[in-house]
């Protein structure tokens, strides 16, 4: 009988503090999410007390996601050759300052610039991702690293935790504030919990050019493509939907982001069995089923509020078509649970395909989809802007996950074998 994809426990031995690694590892990514979001919630009333137009309310959430994306890169080769460890504790330490500054200012340039020193925060994947795969086995990674990325539900706990401090406080003067604290505390207790392990930097021993030579790999691209819609799409729309729902539905802001969170908070949750299911069914296969999911989704959700009349034998007869809020949130919940599978089966890719060169390569990929959830946000609002048409980001996402079924079905036939080798050890 294969093993494939039932490793015996004694086949592949999970070292120790392992666990205390991972766990750290993912409640610090937990609170860096978290923050790497805030202007989600903050975001609405700053653009009532600025003017903003929708335009500027999404180049304003998406700055920290820019910078944040950028430094990816550099942060996953740095993690590979001076280990996680170090590297995401010195990353926490730098976004406090700027983070506590965003209180005093009060000029859209102002924000835009602190919101590149916060976006800091959400290259941590690009530190964690690495470090905590190589504590465990190869049989193990895809879950391993699916339970740190479940700190992506950092989105929804932002939205749990912003509106009720401001509707408290009066002001949202004190989210940036709570904010800078609870960084400096996570990242002393990370420190304190987390592990190194100096044998993990073998696997990166070469030069700065030998580490970027194999982005030329054009299997880092396909990745990087997967990985600006699952994960570019769930950032932008994290970003988004809190005032989604004040626009077309007219919630407070209590309630819309309580509301935007039935898609954080599975969009990040999940993304541990999204590990699970990618090492039992293989990265392939899953990935697939994601973009097939988020195909319809996307459809019944690009689908504008409509009011036509027909003419009948009987006479003319009017229709109202529009998705109820509660139709919605359940079509969110469905693509946020899509998303956060996907997210992990991305990562599974790279696991199996470049082992020893886990950090650059996912610092690529975590770059792409960071861009993708950068520019979406501004698109949706150019989008509202130019249409007047709420359901207009949906639109733009429909296009891309069609793009992305395309491209997946022509350029990905090599991953086929890996299928087929799964489903022959389900049944062996």
């Amino acid at each position: 009988m294969s093993t494939a994809n039932h490793p015996s426990p004694t086949a592949a031995p999970v070292p120790s503090g392992a666990w205390m690694t991972l766990w750290s590892s993912t409640f610090a990514f937990t609170i860096c999410f978290a923050i790497w979001m805030m202007f989600a919630v903050l975001g609405i009333p700053l653009k009532a007390e600025l003017g903003l137009s929708d335009t500027e309310f999404g180049l304003l959430a998406a700055t920290p996601v820019l910078s944040g994306s950028l430094v990816r890169v550099p942060l996953g080769i740095w993690t590979d050759r001076y280990g996680g460890r170090i590297v995401f504790f010195v990353l926490m330490l730098l976004t406090v300052v700027p983070i506590w500054l965003i209180s005093y200012v009060h000029t859209f340039w102002q924000l835009l610039v602190l919101g590149l020193f916060v976006g800091l925060a959400g290259g941590s994947f690009s530190v964690g991702t690495p470090y905590v795969a190589r504590w465990f086995p190869r049989s193990r990674q895809g879950l391993a690293m699916g339970i740190f990325g479940a700190g992506n539900s950092g989105a929804a706990l932002t939205k749990f935790v912003a509106p009720v401090l401001i509707l408290a406080a009066g002001t949202w003067e004190i989210v940036p504030k709570v904010y800078s604290v609870a960084m400096l505390v996570t990242a002393i207790l990370f420190w304190v919990f987390s592990r190194s392990n100096p044998a993990h930097l073998s696997a990166s021993s070469s030069g700065w050019r030998a580490q970027v030579a194999m982005l030329r790999d054009p299997r880092v691209w396909r990745y990087s493509q997967y990985y600006s819609v699952v994960f570019g799409g769930y950032v932008a729309l994290a970003l988004w939907m809190t005032k989604y729902y004040i626009g077309e539905y007219g919630f407070d802001i209590k309630t819309a982001a309580f509301l935007a969170a039935c898609f954080s908070l599975p969009g990040g949750v999940l993304r541990a069995i999204g590990g699970w299911i990618s090492d039992r069914y293989g990265a392939h296969r899953t990935t697939w089923w994601v973009m097939w999911v988020s195909w319809v989704a996307f459809f019944l959700l690009s689908y504008p509020k409509t009011d036509f009349t027909i003419h009948t034998a009987t006479g003319p007869q009017s229709f109202h078509i529009a998705l109820t809020p509660t139709l919605f949130t359940v079509l969110m919940f469905v693509v946020g649970i899509a998303f956060a599978i996907g997210k992990a089966s991305v990562f599974k890719f790279i696991s199996n395909d470049f082992t020893h060169n886990i950090g650059a390569v996912s610092g690529v990929v975590g770059l792409a989809g960071g861009l993708g959830g950068f520019v979406l946000p501004i698109m949706f609002g150019a989008l509202a802007d130019l249409t007047g048409i709420g359901s207009s980001c949906f639109m733009l996402m429909y296009g891309t996950v069609c793009v992305s079924l395309v491209w997946m079905h022509y350029s990905s036939r090599g991953e086929r074998p890996e299928t087929t080798s799964n489903l022959i050890g389900q049944t062996s």
